[in-house]
């Protein structure tokens, strides 16, 4: 799908800054609010930006401050940092 949007030139400065590329800078502002919604997955995300491997995502989303890592994974970090330390101890 090509999708054509008009910006008013007053404003455009605003929302791409000068030397970007304005189709690319609006692909990936979208494909970032589509995935911090739920609406994409990674996978998705690594397809429509054309990244080879989802190592090139992880940076990606990191520019739009939207990190994978919830409660769940930190309990999990806490338990491995546990049993590690035991290990080390004994």
């Amino acid at each position: 799908m090509q999708v054509t949007v008009e910006i008013p030139d007053e404003f455009a400065g605003y929302i791409v800054p000068a030397g970007s590329n304005p189709a690319r800078l609006l692909l990936e502002d979208s494909v970032a609010a589509a995935y911090r919604n739920r609406r994409l997955t990674m996978e998705q995300v690594r397809q429509i930006l054309g990244f080879a491997t989802r190592m090139e995502v992880d940076p990606f989303l990191q520019r739009y401050e939207i990190y994978d890592y919830t409660v769940q994974d930190l309990a999990e970090d806490i338990d491995t940092f546990d049993r590690l330390q035991k290990r080390k101890a004994g």
